[in-house]
């Protein structure tokens, strides 16, 4: 294994996800989260976005089409980290899913970030979460990073959303 990092520049582009129905991801992800559809390919596949991009998420059938979700103790994906720019946008995106009805699975403060947890309607995990400026940061008296795992309160999570 070599000892070179990574380009400090990489970033995670986007993800697509195998879905068993189309319209139903369609209403999650754009209906309730509020992206955007960018293209759409039928009945097949559709990409979605925030803010213009060509896609963050891929959304197919390609494979999956009427499926069911991969069984507990499989190997795969663990879940899609949405990131929010903000406190007030993650406290709209909560508000967003108690309209809904989508139940969470968790909400945690990691002191790097504060993350809601939850499931599509293919029962892909998927976090919404957002950064605290690494300046605020947690770390040990030697300096490096100490995250951990406390509740969030969902209460001002909310206000913040107004």
């Amino acid at each position: 294994m070599s000892d070179a990092q990574i380009d400090s520049g990489v970033r995670i582009g986007h993800v697509h996800l195998k879905v068993a129905d189309l319209e139903r991801a369609l209403g999650f992800y754009c209906g309730v989260l509020g992206f955007e559809l960018m293209q759409r390919f039928g009945e097949s596949a559709a990409f979605i976005s925030a803010g213009g991009y060509h896609h963050h998420i891929g959304l197919n059938t390609w494979e999956s089409a009427g499926g069911k979700s991969p069984a507990f103790g499989t190997t795969g994906l663990y879940h899609l980290a949405i990131l929010y720019p903000t406190r007030t946008s993650l406290g709209d995106a909560l508000k967003r899913l108690i309209d809904a009805g989508v139940q969470l699975d968790g909400a945690a403060d990691h002191g790097v970030s504060e993350a809601l947890y939850l499931r599509d309607p293919d029962e892909n995990g998927v976090e919404l979460y957002r950064d605290r400026p690494q300046e605020q940061w947690p770390r040990d008296a030697q300096g490096e990073l100490s995250m951990y795992t406390r509740a969030l309160d969902l209460g001002t999570l909310l206000a913040e959303a107004g």
